[in-house]
């Protein structure tokens, strides 16, 4: 069989980044626990900041031990959006990032994920994240907890306030861009499924 045809990816379930992404999964009922029942702003940015920056270890040990599965290619991004929606609305409702930056961050989510079911449910197949769309969530995990620490009343918040808006600001124009990006490669996807 030629190298370049592809092969069919397996469900396993079993598998340690599944695992990963579950923990991951888990710890966003924490995340809320902790903001608004223990009022600890500094222990969700904490969780929050964790939970964001060991988003990639999932990916990379399944591309790397060989345990990509079909499960993780529906699990990871759900759990990523799950993460991204549950910081977004609670550090909203908290009070800790203004009401426009939040909706800025919620409308370019909802968009995406309306055109990514209504892409589905005409039956085009999936495509991945392109390197924009990873590098814009990527900047908006760490806003939000520097954001949430920098609401805070520990010593330095200003300064993790001042860190919150260098990445936020940045990670939202460049998730608006890779939302663009997104148009011309939705219209081929479906313009090559209507095709065959």
């Amino acid at each position: 069989m030629s190298m370049d045809a592809p092969s069919q990816i397996e469900w396993r379930p079993f598998t340690v980044p599944n695992a990963v992404t579950m923990v991951r999964l888990l710890c966003v009922p924490v995340f809320v626990w902790l903001l608004f029942s223990r009022d600890d702003r500094v222990g969700a940015a904490i969780l929050l900041a964790a939970l964001g920056s060991t988003d990639w270890v999932d990916g990379w040990f399944a591309r790397k031990f060989d345990q990509v599965s079909e499960l993780g290619k529906l699990l990871d991004p759900a759990t990523d959006r799950i993460m991204m929606l549950t910081a977004v609305i609670a550090t909203w409702i908290d009070g800790s990032v203004p009401w426009w930056f939040a909706a800025l961050t919620l409308a370019r989510e909802g968009l995406v994920t309306l055109v990514a079911i209504g892409l589905g449910v005409l039956g085009v197949e999936r495509f991945d994240v392109t390197w924009w769309g990873k590098t814009g969530t990527f900047f908006l995990m760490f806003a939000y907890p520097f954001l949430l620490g920098g609401a805070s009343d520990i010593s330095g918040a200003e300064i993790l306030r001042i860190c919150g808006w260098i990445c936020g600001i940045p990670g939202l124009l460049i998730s608006w861009y890779s939302a663009a990006e997104y148009g011309p490669i939705a219209r081929k996807a479906l313009s090559d499924s209507l095709a065959s």
